[in-house]
């Protein structure tokens, strides 16, 4: 499949959680990924805006009944930045892991202003 959209990683946040996750969660997690790379317009069972921080989305990761997040957000179009993950264990994203996304958020484009 061809690639519309190309997936970096901000830090190292997101490779320190994929790494601790089992090699099925790994797998669904690229699986996921490759799904925002390749397809026009992503269904929000993959990826789904927060709606408290404008710009910021969870990557959705599911396998049986275990949930992942992984937060991210788009840079010029067509650049997607991964941020942290976390295993999600209540209904409500945890209100810590959005402000760290958002933090990283905010501090990646102070770092990538047009100087």
């Amino acid at each position: 499949m061809e690639k519309i959209r190309e997936v970096v990683v901000y830090k190292d946040y997101f490779e320190v959680f994929v790494k601790n996750q089992p090699e099925k969660v790994q797998n669904k997690i690229f699986k996921v990924i490759e799904a925002i790379e390749t397809l026009e317009r992503i269904p929000e069972t993959y990826l789904k805006a927060i709606k408290t921080k404008k710009g910021l989305f969870e990557a959705r990761i599911q396998l049986g009944s275990n949930i992942w997040r992984v937060f991210c957000f788009f840079d010029k179009g067509r650049l997607v930045i991964l941020l942290n993950g976390f295993q999600k264990k209540s209904q409500k994203t945890p209100v810590k892991e959005i402000e760290k996304a958002s933090k990283l958020m905010d501090e990646y484009f102070e770092e990538n202003k047009i100087k």
